[in-house]
Formats: structure tokens, C-alpha cells, sequence
């Protein structure tokens, strides 16, 4: 009996510790930010926190290879896009976006605009965040198609699958059937 007890107790300490981990993968870091931002712009939080993960790790000082910086991982050129479209009259510059608030103010607005130009379908958008509005366009005219249901690039695919990926264990981690824990 004692050893039933003992392996009892081993098996709930595993899991436990397990989900500590899971939630230490899967933080609700910068939260007062993405769920300002997530609701002035009228995108789901968690969709946001998936992308941050995806995107920097959380590591606000993040550069890719490409030279997108920041949380999102936004570049230049989608930089002052969004500028001219959501604060033309506002002086920011480019590094600005290595700030979590103006990173994730501007990701946002613009995951915002991708999932209404892409008539809310997240993998498309996702897609069209990763590898631009032209490509996913492109890909969608040549498929004769609304949205995208394969993505033939294999990076465009692999980051579809980590939003998703992200997404789907922030949902099971922090939202359950009754609404958020």
C-alpha cells in the first residue's frame, strides 16, 4: 500500500512540475500591453501572445536576419506602412519598436488590417504576417482560393505551424471550456 501511495505521489509531483513548465514556455508576458492593444485593435490576446512567442521569444531586443526587430519582429518598409496608416502625425522611428509598447501597438494594428484582409482566417494571415501581403496574394490568385489551406514555402509553413502551435497551448493552458482561468 505504501508503494501505491508513494508512486501516487511521484506521478502528481511529475505532472505538476510538467505543467510549471508548460506555463514558464507559454508566459503571459507583457499581458497589461497585448490585452490593451489586443482589444483597441479587436484581436484575440492570445493569438498576439502566440506571435510574440513566435516571433522574439519575448526578447524585446530581438533583430532578425531579415532586420525586423523588436517583440514582432516588424521591418522597415511594414513599419512605416503601418505608420502612414495608424500615426502619421506621430514621431516615431523605426527603433522605436525594440519598445514592448510600440511593438506590440504597432503588431496589432497590423495583424488587425492581415486578418480583415484575409476575411479573419488566422493561418492566412499568419502566412501573409510572415511572408507578406504580395506572396500570400500571389498564392491565393494562383490557387484560384480565398484562403490559404496549404503553404507550399516550407518556413511559411513551419511558422504557421508554431503560431498554431503557441496558439493551441495558450488556449488549454489559460482558457477552458467555461471561458478564461
Amino acid at each position: 500500500m505504501l508503494a501505491v501511495t508513494a508512486v501516487f505521489y511521484v506521478k502528481g509531483f511529475i505532472e505538476k512540475e510538467m505543467l510549471e513548465i508548460r506555463y514558464a514556455q507559454y508566459p503571459l508576458k507583457y499581458m497589461d500591453i497585448v490585452e490593451k492593444y489586443s482589444e483597441e485593435y479587436g484581436v484575440d490576446k492570445y493569438l498576439l501572445l502566440s506571435l510574440i512567442k513566435t516571433e522574439s521569444g519575448f526578447d524585446p531586443n530581438a533583430k532578425s536576419d531579415a532586420e525586423a526587430i523588436g517583440l514582432t519582429q516588424i521591418t522597415e518598409i511594414t513599419f512605416d506602412w503601418i505608420k502612414s496608416k495608424m500615426r502619421p502625425d506621430e514621431e516615431y522611428v523605426f527603433e522605436d519598436l525594440y519598445n514592448p509598447d510600440t511593438s506590440i501597438r504597432f503588431s496589432a494594428f497590423y495583424l488587425s488590417k492581415t486578418l480583415e484582409r484575409y476575411s479573419g482566417d488566422k493561418d492566412t494571415a499568419m502566412a501573409a504576417y510572415h511572408s507578406g501581403w504580395g506572396t500570400v496574394d500571389s498564392l491565393l490568385e494562383e490557387y484560384e482560393t480565398e484562403i490559404l489551406t496549404e503553404f507550399p514555402y516550407p518556413q511559411m509553413a513551419n511558422y504557421v505551424y508554431k503560431i498554431n502551435k503557441a496558439y493551441s497551448s495558450y488556449m488549454e493552458l489559460y482558457v477552458n471550456t467555461e471561458g478564461e482561468i
